[in-house]
């Protein structure tokens, strides 16, 4: 795509980028939004137990979150051949066709399906998105390029989900959903406009796609994807609930909770791609020991509003942080299958998404308090850490073996 003008790159990029504004807003507005939809959709439970019914309408984050995991891989295997404009395109409409079913039906369980259904699209859209944007940024900027197209995940942090969780406490929550529906459907319009034709990989197959499940290193990532990340989510998923109940402030400073935390996901977002363009290993390692440090902050501190703020802006900066260099990783070592690759990441992430939702309502649902979720993370985190190590230490252990076959190669060369 060298023959693209700066102009022309720059709002391509941006129209990738608004499509991660518009996942981000669905995907975490209901963290901020999660009393009310259950005091809407669950009356009953939550006017017996507020608790209970805050950790029943958590399933509506894991659902989402599942439907990412299912979507991931079946989207990109079965795609992969595909022109990628135009995909990109199919998926932003299947965003907007779910988000809109999840602002519309009546009951918990019918939401609960259109959450699920409005998850489906999210990995294969951040894994074709990061492949675009890489190419049109060139050679040696994939870590760039994955951070710039999860950068409008972030800013959604910062100003769409803070934004819409306001507009949903004023207005319902059903309105805020329909507001995510709009900025999906205008950034169907941007990508149409702005985004260059880009040709499938016409030697793609889903076969070949599939083949990066037999590489144990992609099982292996993905399991630092999903545990890893698990006790950020275990901590953001109930941060609406941290504030107004386990730090007894209002709810009207929920939003700026969350544009705190937003902010540290865009600062982390921007160095972990950065630095994962220097050094992968650095980025993960760096990532989850600030992750520790900063969840174990979270524990201690989260009965104080002011330990709320400080807290998770560190959780959210060192999570983020972590992310491009996981998306990188995974397209490592998945090889040929770079389509897969790039959106094996979300599923993992979204495992960790509905596994981190589920242990912090057990943990609230169990009267633990509002602060036991980040002891969970914790763990989760400390995870992340030893499959961190044993990943790196399978590669060290095959570049050994490569290095020595090499050798051995060589040395038949000469004695020949």
């Amino acid at each position: 795509m060298t023959h693209l003008s700066r102009r022309r790159r720059t709002a391509a990029l941006i129209a990738l980028a608004l499509g991660g504004f518009g996942i981000g807003s669905t995907e975490f507005v209901a963290m901020g939004l999660l009393p009310n939809m259950a005091g809407d959709l669950l009356p009953d439970l939550y006017s017996r137990s507020a608790d209970a019914g805050i950790a029943q309408a958590g399933w509506l984050i894991s659902a989402y979150a599942l439907g990412v995991v299912v979507g991931a891989p079946t989207i990109a295997a079965m795609s992969s051949h595909f022109p990628k404009k135009k995909l990109l395109l199919a998926l932003l409409a299947a965003f907007t066709v779910g988000t809109v079913a999840s602002a519309l039906l009546p009951s918990f369980g019918w939401v609960l399906a259109a959450r699920f259904a409005a998850g489906l699209p999210h990995g294969a859209y951040f894994g074709i998105a990061s492949i675009v944007a890489a190419s049109i940024m060139g050679p040696g900027n994939r870590g760039k390029g994955v951070a710039l197209v999860l950068s409008g995940l972030t800013i959604a942090n910062v100003i769409g989900v803070p934004s819409i969780t306001w507009l949903g406490q004023q207005a319902g929550w059903r309105v805020a959903y329909l507001a995510v529906a709009l900025i999906f459907a205008l950034t169907f319009a941007a990508v149409a406009l702005a985004v260059p034709h880009q040709d499938g990989d016409a030697s793609a197959s889903m076969k070949r796609e599939l083949r990066a499940f037999k590489q144990p290193q992609v099982w292996l990532v993905m399991g630092i994807g999903a545990i890893g990340f698990g006790g950020f989510f275990a901590v953001y998923s109930y941060i609406a609930n941290a504030v107004t109940e386990g730090a007894g402030v209002s709810q009207g400073v929920v939003p700026w909770v969350l544009v705190t935390v937003g902010v540290g996901m865009t600062i982390g977002n921007l160095l972990g791609g950065w630095l994962a363009d220097r050094s992968l290993k650095l980025a993960m390692y760096l990532g989850f020991v600030g992750l520790i440090a900063a969840l174990s902050a979270y524990a201690l501190t989260s009965s104080s509003i002011v330990g709320i703020f400080v807290s998770t802006f560190f959780v959210g900066l060192v999570g983020s942080s972590v992310g491009p260099s996981v998306q990188s990783r995974l397209m490592e070592v998945a090889g040929e299958s770079q389509v897969i690759g790039a959106a094996l990441n979300h599923s993992a992430m979204n495992l960790g998404n509905s596994f981190g939702a589920y242990l912090g309502g057990a943990v609230i649902a169990a009267g633990l308090g509002f602060s036991a979720p980040g002891w969970v993370g914790v763990v989760l985190a400390l995870a992340g850490v030893v499959l961190t190590m044993i990943s790196f230490g399978m590669q060290r252990v095959d570049d050994r073996r490569g290095a020595a076959r090499v050798t051995a190669a060589e040395r038949e060369s000469v004695s020949a």
